[in-house]
């Protein structure tokens, strides 16, 4: 019978360590409502399940300088504070991070980066919020995210990542507007396997013509930018599933055609492409002209110009020694003058071009 007993004592004894060691592998940490205005920074450095919640804390930088030492953390609770702003890299050293809660907060600005570093987050509560606009790659790099709430918000559209694999998705309570900028949304929603939570309520706000109507059914026309984006999307999500990949392009791209307006090529084609031509001619041959100057170098040897006359400066040098040799001599007449002109200037007409005939009698 001793022995029995002693056998237990010892079996107990050896697996005591083993129980406090799972158990201390989940430390869980209660400071709700502690009236804290930032992250307290004393906590064990092994906590891994932090409830900050109903507290004033705005998630400021000091707060993700404190936050980032407590690197065991698998779910963080700061739901009921004062964030306003999620910086980037706010949980970038939280790498074992699976839940994070961030509703009923203030949040009106959401940075590109604030969730990098998240690898393993699964699930995030973003809703009653402020949130206006989020950018399509915030959740790009978080490839195991399932669940994903964006109830209550401000947002009028959301282009989604179509990398994203989430499972459920909850866009209720939101001012959607089913334009063109909503068609990335509405053809993610109804091509993915996801599910969209309360999506018979989750309705158009604007236009007018559709208001009420549920996001993923209605109707959203006239967007030729938006088919073509459309047409993207569909093609990627046929390539991620690997599911008759082939098949859906083929009748995304027939479904595009006939709604579409836009026209195939015709005589606009044809005079672009001849503007198109004389453009690059015209270009070509500036740009030889200016590479072997000797081209226009020999063109321009061929401009003839009229040569300067000289005959108006031959008749004053010719006249001038003349008149100067001229007899000084007193009670000369202008009869006589013109006579010794005469004399000493005789005119030669010009050959008038003919050749003249010796044979012919003048």
């Amino acid at each position: 019978m001793k022995l029995a007993w002693l056998t237990i004592l010892a079996a107990a004894l050896f697996l005591h360590p083993v129980a406090t060691e799972d158990a201390s592998s989940t430390v869980s940490c209660d400071e709700v409502a502690k009236n804290y205005i930032s992250v307290p920074p004393n906590l064990s450095k092994s906590v891994s399940i932090l409830y900050l919640s109903y507290n004033n804390i705005t998630l400021n930088q000091n707060d993700i300088i404190i936050l980032h030492k407590y690197i065991n953390i698998t779910e963080l609770y700061l739901n009921n504070n004062a964030i306003a702003v999620l910086r980037n890299y706010s949980f970038s050293n939280l790498s074992r991070l699976a839940i994070l809660d961030i509703k009923n907060n203030y949040i009106n600005t959401v940075e590109q980066a604030a969730f990098a570093g998240l690898n393993k987050l699964m699930t995030l509560y973003l809703q009653n919020n402020k949130i206006v606009q989020l950018d399509s790659n915030v959740f790009a790099l978080l490839k195991s995210l399932q669940v994903l709430n964006l109830k209550n918000n401000f947002l009028e559209y959301f282009n989604v990542n179509v990398s994203v694999n989430l499972i459920r998705i909850t866009l209720i309570g939101n001012p959607w507007n089913c334009s063109c900028s909503l068609l990335r949304l509405q053809t993610w929603l109804n091509n993915v396997n996801v599910t969209l939570e309360n999506g018979n309520n989750t309705m158009c706000t604007s236009p007018n013509s559709l208001k009420n109507h549920p996001i993923k059914t209605a109707i959203i026309s006239n967007c030729e930018k938006g088919e073509m984006t459309e047409a993207n999307t569909i093609l990627l999500s046929a390539i991620n599933h690997n599911n008759d990949s082939l098949i859906s392009l083929h009748n995304a791209t027939n479904r595009i055609l006939s709604h579409s307006d836009v026209q195939p090529p015709g005589k606009s084609w044809t005079f672009l492409m001849g503007v198109l031509v004389i453009v690059i001619s015209t270009a070509l041959l500036i740009g030889m002209a200016i590479k072997f100057p000797a081209w226009y170098r020999y063109l321009i040897s061929y401009n003839h110009r009229r040569l300067e006359e000289e005959e108006p400066e031959m008749f004053e040098e010719t006249f001038t020694p003349h008149m100067c040799t001229f007899p000084q001599t007193t009670g000369t007449s202008e009869e006589e003058s013109v006579v010794v002109f005469e004399q000493f200037h005789t005119f030669v007409p010009e050959e008038d071009g003919f050749i003249e005939d010796k044979y012919i009698d003048t």
